[in-house]
């Protein structure tokens, strides 16, 4: 989208240059990588970081050099609760997530439901949620099950959980880590429906569990990207390229570009840091060829949008 923008002239003629570094998922080089793009690159925004576990760390650069930090794909309260002045999120929160999830099994009376977590802060972040949302229909969690961050050294959770009479297991893990945790629970015969958080990273997921993934339900917090059933994803798929290179985090990154994009309009010719995070506050909703953000001074929150889709046959989600 930035490339579009840049090709019709820009905004009010000021092209757009995104700078990517790659953090490795490694707290310490999002730390190095921030400094870099903040005193060398002398970065307008941050943009699109990635992930609770090194995003929380970095938190306080944000404040201190007063820069916008745009789109975190992280549903973490942390960038949330309470509003930090410079932080912008587009997407719904874990919160969101294991709220739409839960309710969705308890529709068709799945009420025994256990946690696979990884011990970090989005593991953690999805059992707060599950928490919550329990906690609101007079439940509690049936049981745990946890494991370091990127490992796949699931076998003894897996057995607990098998055994323990969960009707669901919700996942808050990264790819590796739940897919291995999905291929032991398929391997003991458990038929409990396994529903996973977005950041486990869909298109990876999909294709680590192969056939093992036939059933796996997954919350998303953007539209189904491989349909041109609605404008956003008729405009998005054409210029990705089509279905083949389509996926749910570009799209974020997609939706998250047009939603930037907007800010620097609102703010108009003499464009600060300061002016983009005041048109921001001022902006009010903002509706994307359906997708809906809406911002104000007290909720930088964006967008409560969750979709659950499956996993079917040859790794393609549905809703």
């Amino acid at each position: 989208y930035f490339n579009v923008i840049n090709d019709g002239g820009g905004v009010f003629g000021r092209k757009i240059k995104l700078v990517s570094l790659d953090d490795a998922g490694a707290p310490e080089r999002t730390k190095a990588n921030t400094l870099k793009l903040l005193n060398e690159e002398k970065v307008f925004a941050l943009f699109g970081y990635t992930g609770a576990f090194t995003i929380n760390p970095i938190l306080p650069l944000i404040e201190k050099n007063k820069v916008p930090f745009f789109a975190p794909a992280s549903g973490d309260l942390s960038t949330r609760d309470p509003v930090m002045h410079y932080v912008f999120n587009i997407r719904a929160s874990y919160i969101d997530e294991t709220e739409k999830i839960v309710e969705q099994l308890a529709r068709r009376g799945l009420t025994k439901i256990a946690l696979f977590y990884q011990n970090d802060a989005f593991g953690r972040a999805g059992m707060a949620g599950l928490e919550r949302a329990l906690r609101a229909r007079k439940s509690n969690i049936l049981i745990f099950g946890s494991t370091d961050r990127n490992s796949t050294n699931v076998a003894s959770s897996a057995q607990t959980i098998a055994k323990s009479g969960a009707q669901a297991v919700i996942i808050s893990a990264g790819a590796n880590t739940a897919s291995a945790f999905i291929k032991e629970m398929k391997k003991l015969g458990s038929e409990a429906q396994i529903c996973l958080l977005s950041s486990v990273g869909a298109k990876t997921l999909a294709a680590q569990l192969g056939e093992n993934g036939r059933g796996v339900e997954v919350s998303q917090v953007v539209p189904l990207p491989f349909s041109d059933s609605e404008p956003l994803g008729r405009e998005y798929l054409k210029r990705i390229g089509g279905p083949g290179n389509a996926s749910f985090a570009s799209l974020e990154g997609y939706i998250a570009a047009n939603i930037f994009v907007e800010g620097l309009k609102k703010a108009g010719k003499v464009l600060t840091r300061e002016s983009f995070v005041d048109a921001l506050d001022k902006i009010g909703s903002i509706d994307l060829r359906g997708y809906r953000v809406k911002y104000s001074a007290d909720n930088h929150n964006g967008s409560s949008l969750v979709e659950l889709t499956v996993l079917g046959a040859g790794g393609n989600y549905k809703r």
